[in-house]
């Protein structure tokens, strides 16, 4: 399988050499040259066994084929559950069981495992850049912390993350260190990309990308849509909330190679890019706003690209698909009612997404539907606990996490004072 850029002006590559440079030369995305087309693999019940069968076709032919078994074994250590909502017709992937308490470690530890293989004995460090809105940066400092060969440069707005995501960032020091950017998501993702395009300072740094630019990050994301797909009954309708497009982008791609996913609708916040898009007007990416579903503060996502290249152009995207904005009000509402009406509580990004799936039972839309459920909600205990009226259970991953000290560094959303704080480092 040969890997090419959305902006077709780099010449195709590798699996490897896709993981490894994280964004295509001429500044693209790296996606499949063909999307294979698998089927349903058997249901045997383990998540990484389903993993394996659906990533084979993207590392046939590469030098990490024999390794897939043991990096999907490293990535999918712990379970992604389906289960039925006490809301009619409702279900919620839970994608919240990993060290940090966020989907994102499915990714992060599977690129980590890709990228530790790849790397072997190199005489100088890969450092791995992440802009993150408020869970990718710590699934990726888990994913690398103490890695030998490794170091991570994770970049978070400023007062823009959960006090506890915030503590999550800064709590791994070693090798990986935290920058709090003067600016929003967008400028962190900036930077990213301004940092790996150069190529003075990656001959001086070498560096990739942990985001869901990469192919690393990407790729394992398909297998847990795919695996819950195959416990559905019947074709398996899913409200995924996103922002930078990734984990939508993933369970748009596990249904192209043939797993049974219906109708995938996307849950915004505020920010809304996409739902303007879908809609009818022409994509414009703006600058991002707050909101308490952080994580999805994107003005401009990044994998825009790989999903206009995936329908070959707008008009049968917005064919494929919807996408929906839920404001903070709303949010706060569905939080509020569901731990009051049925005991069930959300993190603010999840709650989007049911609340997307109450629009549509009030739509008349009466087919059973799978909310991706992103984060834990004692993520975000300043948001959720005073809408329930109680303390959100900390899990124990988690709680050890808190505990231990954090700092992070200032850093100005200027590209010349990072690549300078990069050659320093």
């Amino acid at each position: 399988m040969r890997y090419v850029s959305t902006r077709g002006g780099a010449a195709p590559v590798g699996l490897s050499a896709a993981i490894a440079a994280g964004l295509a030369p001429d500044g693209g995305l790296y996606v499949p040259e063909r999307m294979p087309r698998i089927g349903a693999p058997p249901l045997d019940g383990y998540l990484a066994g389903t993993a394996v069968r659906m990533l084979e076709p993207f590392f046939e032919g590469d030098a990490l084929a024999p390794e897939l078994p043991a990096i999907c074994a490293e990535a999918f250590a712990f379970p992604a559950p389906r289960r039925e909502l006490r809301i009619d017709g409702a279900h919620l992937l839970e994608l919240f069981h990993g060290p940090t308490a966020a989907f994102k470690d499915f990714g992060a530890r599977f690129l980590a495992a890709c990228l530790r293989r790849l790397r072997g004995a190199a005489d100088r460090p890969l450092t791995i850049l992440v802009a993150t809105s408020g869970d990718t940066g710590a699934a990726v400092g888990a994913a690398f912390h103490r890695v030998p060969g490794m170091r991570v440069a994770i970049l978070y707005p400023d007062n823009r993350v959960s006090p506890r995501q915030a503590h999550q960032l800064g709590s791994f020091g070693d090798n990986v260190r935290a920058l709090r950017v003067e600016g929003s998501f967008d400028d962190c993702q900036r930077l990213v990309k301004g940092a790996l395009g150069d190529a003075d300072l990656q001959a001086a740094v070498p560096m990739s990308s942990a985001n869901s630019i990469s192919l690393g990050r990407l790729l394992p994301q398909m297998a847990y849509f795919g695996h819950a797909s195959l416990h559905a009954n019947g074709r398996m309708h899913t409200i995924v909330p996103t922002g930078n497009l990734g984990n939508a982008i993933a369970c748009l791609w596990a249904r192209e190679l043939g797993l049974p996913i219906g109708d995938v609708v996307f849950a915004c916040n505020a920010n809304d890019t996409l739902p303007e898009f879908y809609a009818g007007l022409p994509y414009r990416p703006r600058d991002a706003v707050s909101t308490i579903a952080n994580a999805m503060d994107v003005g401009a996502p990044s994998n825009f690209e790989r999903l206009r290249h995936l329908f070959g152009s707008d008009e049968a995207t917005r064919r494929s698909g919807q996408a929906q904005s839920v404001d903070d009000a709303e949010i706060r509402a569905t939080i509020h009612r569901h731990a009051a009406s049925d005991g069930e509580v959300f993190c603010p990004h999840t709650a989007a997404g049911v609340r997307v799936f109450e629009r549509l039972r009030l739509a008349g839309d009466r087919r059973e539907w799978t909310i991706a459920a992103t984060a834990h909600p004692a993520k975000f205990e300043s948001i959720v606990e005073p809408l329930i009226g109680r303390r959100v259970e900390v899990p124990e991953v988690l709680e050890a996490m808190l505990l231990r000290p954090a700092s992070a560094e200032p850093m100005a959303a200027d590209g010349r004072t990072f690549a300078d704080w990069l050659r320093g480092w």
